[in-house]
């Protein structure tokens, strides 16, 4: 079931060119939202053009440029947003409120729903595996679908998430670092920001890896 294909689309939203995933069952045309930064009337307007129907919003992680295009979006369809667990106070932090101001990004409302590593969350004929991968926060994730990762700010083409952000440890990066580097080399990585990679590439060439 989970082997069947994954379509999605990628809006890079924001100053901070964070990239919006849309996952979406060609059969039914529901979705999901992964990471609305900014520009939520960009988002609804692109799912409302390609007829689709969004189900639930799921986040990386809690950083204010990956959630503050949430409110525009649930104000149009009042759909669940789920974080991990260890990321739910970082979303409404004072942090994000000062970084939401600076950027003129909208504070994103309190998460209804929470995942944990290992959890399988299922789209129709798509099943999301959720990968608990710390360092960049506390609660960051990536979410594997087929051979596809979509890895937040823990992964980038040619780099690694920073730790020195609030919550942020190197360690724990390196640690979530070691458990992406056993997938098979042609795995696909859909960062949050920048270009798309897989893990051959980032083996070869990154020098986090």
């Amino acid at each position: 079931m989970g082997h069947s294909e994954t379509f999605f689309l990628k809006i890079p939203v924001g100053e901070l060119e964070v990239n919006c995933y849309i996952i979406y069952s060609k059969n039914t045309k529901n979705c999901f939202i992964i990471d609305p930064g900014d520009n939520g009337e960009k988002i609804s307007k692109k799912i409302s053009e390609t007829g689709l129907n969004p189900q639930k919003i799921l986040l990386t992680h809690g950083h204010i440029d990956h959630c503050g295009g949430i409110r525009h979006i649930v104000s149009d369809t009042d759909i669940p947003v789920l974080i991990h667990k260890m990321d739910s106070s970082l979303m409404t932090s004072q942090r994000n409120l000062e970084l939401g101001s600076v950027f003129g990004l909208d504070t994103p409302p309190e998460p209804n729903g929470f995942f944990e590593g290992g959890d399988i969350i299922r789209l129709d004929e798509i099943d999301i595996e959720i990968i608990h991968t710390p360092g960049h926060t506390p609660g960051s994730v990536c979410f594997k679908t087929g051979n596809m990762l979509f890895t937040g700010d823990t992964l980038f083409r040619g780099s690694v998430g920073r730790t020195d952000l609030p919550g942020g440890n190197f360690k724990n990066l390196e640690e979530s670092i070691e458990l992406l580097k056993k997938y098979p080399v042609e795995t696909i990585i859909h960062p949050g920001h920048g270009e798309s990679s897989d893990i051959e590439q980032e083996l070869r060439f990154n020098p986090f890896l």
